[in-house]
């Protein structure tokens, strides 16, 4: 059996997953309920996939690596001092991915960016979608997702409130 890819992430209730600077100072004014299941959530992925920006970006908020007990893969198309919380990739993404569905373990969890949920969309690879519905509207921004995706039929699995959240959770029918 293959391993899940699982998006797991907030979005404005128009869409968008950060302003176009890639500021998310929105999400951290919303009311939430505990840590709207993000415990819950790590506990079931073994695997972090990041984009360089994304992963640029994990240092402005937080003082230390979050994902330091996970197998984390950061996508980038330049050279990169080694870490050893890390391993930078070079590769093509879907190709990657594959690999790593083929592979013993549980959840893969996309962090971001935009640009490699869009790579697994169109590839297709994108198993579990668990997305917090914040009640903001930006009016533009990163969208969650690019234009032309192929057509893909989803079950709905979980609706659940958190606080000011709405947390979705579908996976692919």
């Amino acid at each position: 059996m293959k391993r899940p890819v699982v998006l797991y992430i907030a979005a404005t209730l128009d869409g968008y997953i950060a302003r176009e600077n890639g500021e998310i100072d929105w999400l951290l004014n919303v009311e939430g309920e505990g840590d709207n299941g993000y415990s819950t959530f790590y506990e079931t992925i073994d695997t972090v996939l990041i984009g360089k920006k994304t992963y640029d970006q994990t240092f402005e908020l937080a003082e230390e690596f979050p994902y330091a007990d996970k197998k984390c893969y950061v996508f980038t198309h330049s050279a990169q001092p080694p870490n050893p919380h890390v391993t930078f990739v070079n590769e093509d993404v879907a190709g990657f991915v594959q690999q790593l569905k083929v592979q013993e373990g549980s959840k893969i969890w996309i962090v971001g960016g935009a640009d490699i949920l869009d790579v697994l969309m169109k590839e297709k690879l994108v198993d579990e979608f668990i997305v917090a519905i914040a009640p903001v509207i930006l009016g533009n921004g990163i969208p969650l997702f690019k234009p032309n995706n192929p057509e893909m039929k989803l079950t709905l699995k979980q609706a659940e409130r958190m606080g000011q959240f709405v947390m979705l959770q579908y996976t692919r029918a």
